[in-house]
């Protein structure tokens, strides 16, 4: 039997980009799509496809009325925590895409999926390169202390940092030694230039660009007397890198109980 799923924001970047891919894959099946603003149409018309027969639900509790397995969801970040929340007391497993959320909200979001006996796939980035940026740079932290973050976005993200940044800025604080920069408290001047702190348990400062041209970019540069290491990952204008990834954490989520952040333990 197809594992069935459902797609939160089937009509946006990355959505337009699943809805397809899930229609072609033959373990998998769209048992819904939500999208607020095409509410009622076609999900195939909606994003430029034949016709689909899934006709696109308003809200996710509409949508959740149809029988299904796992819920994707690439939202906004003011509506991704409820979403999660509510498809784990409906008794669907969860892939989440959208960023935004902190490290408070996962814990919320891992106690729920335990509670409820389902398994949550949580990435900022669920493409493979930016999957290998995490995990060369969390390499590189244990053997060089000094690291700060950049993630740069379009000027119309509104989320910052990105789940990218941030996802890598809470992995590289759980691995770090302590770095040898003044601590931000001693500084002087305008201490918010030095970027927002990060500090699960020893502090990363991200900084967080947001200019036209960029589409999602986010580098790790570690620092040691006479040398500079930079690792940086770029994203295209199309959603195509993220699809592979979102995929496979539909197909494994059904496997765990509770949150598991980033795609490496899924790639090893």
């Amino acid at each position: 039997m197809p594992l069935r799923l459902v797609v939160a924001g089937a009509t946006g970047w990355v959505g337009r980009a699943l809805v397809p891919a899930i229609a072609a894959a033959a373990d998998l099946e769209l048992a819904a799509a939500v999208a607020r603003s095409r509410a009622g149409e076609d999900t195939g018309l909606a994003i430029g496809l034949a016709p689909l027969g899934i006709t696109l639900a308003a809200t996710l509790d509409e949508a959740l009325a149809v029988p299904s397995d796992v819920v994707i969801d690439y939202t906004k970040p003011h509506v991704v925590k409820g979403h999660a929340l509510t498809a784990l007391s409906a008794g669907r497993h969860v892939v989440v895409g959208t960023s935004g959320l902190s490290a408070d909200d996962y814990a919320e979001i891992d106690a729920a999926a335990r509670v409820a006996g389902r398994g949550v796939i949580a990435a900022g980035n669920f493409s493979v390169t930016a999957t290998l940026l995490r995990k060369f740079a969390l390499e590189a932290a244990r053997l060089v202390a000094d690291v700060e973050i950049i993630d740069y976005a379009s000027a119309a993200k509104p989320d910052v940092p990105s789940g990218t940044g941030r996802e890598l800025a809470e992995a590289l604080s759980a691995v770090r030694r302590p770095g040898t920069s003044k601590p931000i408290e001693d500084l002087t001047g305008l201490k918010e230039t030095r970027g927002a702190t990060v500090a699960r348990p020893t502090p990363i400062q991200v900084h967080s660009v947001r200019m036209p041209s960029f589409v999602l970019s986010c580098e790790a540069i570690f620092g040691a007397p006479d040398e500079r290491l930079v690792i940086r990952h770029d994203a295209g204008s199309s959603a195509a890198p993220y699809v592979a990834g979102t995929l496979l954490a539909a197909r494994k989520v059904v496997e765990r109980v509770g949150l598991t952040r980033g795609m490496e333990t899924l790639i090893d």
